[in-house]
Formats: C-alpha cells, structure tokens, sequence
C-alpha cells in the first residue's frame, strides 16, 4: 500500500467522522501518510490533509527532501536567516495561513497526544471544532499491509544477522559498547552491499551483570563482562523506516542453577505467548498466557512491564501485549513478544522475537537459538 493509498484511507475516516481536515504532527504518522521521514528536532513539521488537497508545512531546510519523497500539494516554507523578500520565518503563522483557508465552521480531526497545546489553542481561538482522530490512525496503521511486512521481514533477518554476530564475539573483558561494534559493523556491511540508497535506523542496549540487566532499559556502557556474567542484548533495526526486534539473555560463562532456573520460567512464558498469539484471541488473553507460566513458577512479582508491544514504523507502537486490552487480534499484525523477569540479587531476563499475524496462523521473523545450552559463550 502507497501513501497515496492510505491519504484515501485517512479520507474516509474525515468522511465518516464528517469532519473536513485532518492535522497530522507525529512525525510516525507524517511518514506514513506522505512518505516523508525528517530529522524534526526543534523544527516542527505539519501535515494537513483535507478532501482535495494536502499540505505541507516545513522548514527551508528539509524543503527538497519534502518535494522528492511526498506528493503533495502546497508547500508552505518557513526560514530561519533573515531575507528581503518577505518569506516567512514563522511556522505559527504559517499554520494560521493553512487554516484560514478552511470554512470558519469546518471540524479538524487532530492527534490529542501528539498536536501541542499551542495549537489546539490556536485551532480554538479561529473557532474550530476539534476531535481526536488518533484511535482512527493507530487502527490503520495496525493492519500491516503485505509491503510492509515484507519491509519488516527484512529488517528481521538483518536485525537477527546483527545479534549473532554481538553474542558470537562476547567474552570476558570486552565492554558492552565492543560488543556492540560487532553487531552494527555486521549492519553497516550487509546494508551498504544489499541495499542501494537504503537508510539504516538501528537502536542497541547490552546490560551486563545482575544490577545492571535488572534495569530493563539502560544503554551499553564501558562496563566490562566478567566470568559467569548474564546479559540481555536487545536490538532494533530499521531499514526504510520499518524496524523488527529481536533479543536474547545469554552468559559469559556457567550461570547459577538459580539463574538456570528463572531463565527456564522465562523462555516458557516466552513460548506459551508466542503459541498462543492467533487472529481472535484478545491482546490481554496473549499477557495471561505468558503470565499465567511465570505465576505457576512464583515469579509474578519480580514482572514489570506488560508481553508485548507491536512494530513497524514505530519502536514500539500499538496494539500492545498487556493486562487491560481487549483488542481482538487480526491478520496483518506485527507484534514484538517479550515478557521479562527482574529478580534482585538473579539478574533480569528477557527474550523477544518480532512475530507476524497471518490469516493461518504466526510467522516469527527473527530467529536465533533461544534455549540454554545455545547462550553459553566465552568459556
């Protein structure tokens, strides 16, 4: 599916919802709709779409990438060096331009957790009727389309190329940070061979030892791996804008029989998500199962965070894996399966693999050995 697709998409959802322009400012969804995947920093960029027209407001200096990657149909530049012919350096009053060619009465569909508060303010104050449009735009980008899943195939074997090559390299004295370079040299080599004019977007953490890999979310530092060390290598990969995951807990040498013990806990519920995830079954129905295994065992306490979370343009984006949902699964998915165990004194544990939902049943895209035996290095 193209972007000139999903602008017919997010059209119907204006249609249905009556409302006459949709203002689109996370930049997930920007590129979604137009193609286009800037660096923002402190320089906003906004969609607007309406039934015959979108528009674009951007900054000078993305003005070129706007025209070669979307097809839109106005460009609005602001600057930032002072001229004398009267262009405008202010996107505010850019975005005042756009919305006063709309009826003083039209509704604007926005995003409630994403649009600042500034410009609600200013849609309000021209007497606009608003409504959040952002449920509309997570169901569409849920449903993967058949590109997309292929993008993010794509991704998986890369990102599941890069972990082997981390784990494979990791021994007593190397760092975190070292043991990195061996997965994204893997990267940079594979993508700079295979895939002409491809963009690489990667994110990469190894937490070694007990305290550090029970903080599920720290970067690699200059720690260095000692003898007996467990560690969670997590990575993402993203080529073109679609991302897979895939991760592993492994040692550097013997672990403890109680290390043993909880790492088994962990790789079953690990399994019995990945088993039970299929069209109909509800995301909360997927957390349970995985829970269900870490209860039986007496580790519930020590979980912290939800099974799952689902990818594609995102790092994590919707549906998620977790407790409160009630969202029926279907095909076209793609979901990230991860459930953790944190045990003081233990170590943390955690695997995960990017799984697609097909009309048949699962497909894991990211494949690398996941018992024991196989995540023994350095010895």
């Amino acid at each position: 599916m193209n972007t000139s697709q999903r602008i017919t998409q997010l059209r119907e959802v204006l249609k249905t919802r009556k409302l006459d322009a949709a203002i689109i400012f996370n930049f997930e969804n920007q590129y979604y709709f137009s193609g286009l995947k800037a660096i923002t920093y402190s320089r906003p960029i906004i969609l607007v779409v309406e039934e015959d027209k979108q528009s674009l407001i951007i900054p000078k200096i993305e003005e070129n990438h706007a025209k070669e990657k979307t097809e839109v149909d106005s460009l609005y530049v602001y600057h930032e060096v002072r001229n004398s012919s009267g262009e405008s350096t202010d996107y505010k009053a850019l975005f005042n331009d756009v919305l006063s060619k709309l009826n003083a009465s039209s509704k604007v569909g926005i995003e409630y957790n994403s649009l600042p508060t500034d410009f609600t303010m200013s849609l309000q104050s021209q007497g606009f009727e608003i409504e959040d449009i952002q449920q509309d735009i997570v169901d569409l980008r849920a449903i993967k389309s058949e590109e997309e899943i292929e993008a993010i195939k794509t991704s998986g074997e890369l990102v599941s190329g890069a972990l082997e090559k981390t784990l494979e390299n990791s021994s007593i004295n190397a760092s975190e940070v070292e043991i990195d370079y061996f997965g994204n040299q893997f990267l940079f080599d594979e993508i700079s061979k295979k895939f002409t004019n491809s963009t690489l977007d990667y994110f990469v953490m190894s937490p070694s030892g007990i305290e550090r890999t029970n903080m599920p979310h720290v970067f690699s530092n200059t720690r260095r791996l000692e003898e007996g060390d467990i560690i969670i290598h997590s990575r993402q990969v993203g080529l073109n804008g679609y991302r897979a995951e895939c991760e592993r807990t492994y040692f550097v040498g013997e672990p403890s029989e109680k290390q043993k013990e909880v790492f088994d806990v962990m790789l079953r519920a690990h399994s019995a998500a990945l088993d039970f995830i299929k069209g109909g079954v509800t995301a909360k129905e997927v957390d349970e199962a995985a829970l269900r295994v870490i209860r039986e065992a007496g580790l519930e306490k020590y979980v912290s965070h939800r099974t799952g979370h689902g990818i594609g343009i995102g790092q994590h984006e919707e549906p998620y894996l977790r407790f409160d949902n009630d969202l029926e699964l279907k095909a076209g998915m793609v979901f990230c399966v991860e459930p953790g165990i944190y045990v003081p004194g233990v170590g943390g544990f955690r695997h995960s693999d990017t799984v697609v939902l097909r009309e048949d049943g699962t497909e894991i895209i990211t494949e690398y050995p996941r018992e024991l035996e196989q995540l023994i290095f350095g010895e």
